[in-house]
């Protein structure tokens, strides 16, 4: 199946209007984009401590699972599709199942990315979608995107094609990532595993060996 960019989304900061809290999840779609060490140009994350940055700088989400939320919460289903969680980059086919940590695409001709990490839901698309218990869904079915780092700058367009450039860590699907650490006590060698993956932030290689000190020693 050849991969494509399916959709971009850029958004400025606004305000949610339940809890008046600033936030970067409302996206637009655009038909090309310019990316930067940082993301696309002309989007904004509200709350730099969480989201963005070099590590963080795309978010893609599978279009694939926005049925499922529908499914699961139908009162917010008009909020259910591509770019309704705040993501950068849709593309069909590409999953938490078909993904790895590490993985390395190019997007068109010149744009290069990396797999940096899972992203970890917050309260604020529960606050978004108006359902208390979607991030936690979102969390469980292990349907929670990622984020890329930005290896080579450059233009994309919808319509581009996604090309796999390298997977160092073949064994290592987000799915099976979520799998390990949504366990009470997952065994210490597959923490270990997911820790010396190439690519993976450094935030997440420290939260990961803490854990493995901490169930060695109890």
């Amino acid at each position: 199946m050849m991969l494509i960019v399916d959709g971009l989304f850029i958004g400025e900061i606004r305000i949610l209007e339940a809890t008046g809290h600033r936030t970067g999840l409302f996206k637009e779609p655009v038909e090309r984009a310019t990316v930067s060490r940082l993301g696309l140009v002309g989007d904004h994350q509200a709350d730099r401590r969480y989201h963005g940055g070099p590590e963080k700088a795309l978010h893609q989400y599978a279009p694939d699972h926005y049925s499922r939320i529908a499914e699961r919460f139908p009162t917010a289903a008009v909020h259910a599709a591509p770019g309704g969680l705040g993501e950068n980059l849709s593309s069909a086919g590409m999953t938490e199942q078909t993904v790895c940590i590490g993985d390395r695409y190019r997007l068109g001709e010149k744009v290069e990315l990396e797999i940096s990490q899972p992203r970890t839901p917050c309260a604020k698309i529960n606050q978004r979608f108006g359902e208390d218990d979607l991030a936690r869904f979102v969390l469980d079915e292990r349907i929670t995107g990622w984020y890329y780092r930005v290896l080579q700058e450059g233009a994309v367009e919808r319509g581009a094609a996604i090309t796999l450039q390298a997977r160092p860590n073949p064994e290592l699907t987000l799915d099976y990532f979520w799998t390990v650490v949504n366990q009470h006590r997952p065994d210490p060698q597959d923490l270990q595993a997911l820790a010396d993956a190439v690519g993976l932030t450094e935030s997440w290689v420290k939260r990961l060996r803490n854990r493995v000190a901490f169930l060695k020693r109890t």
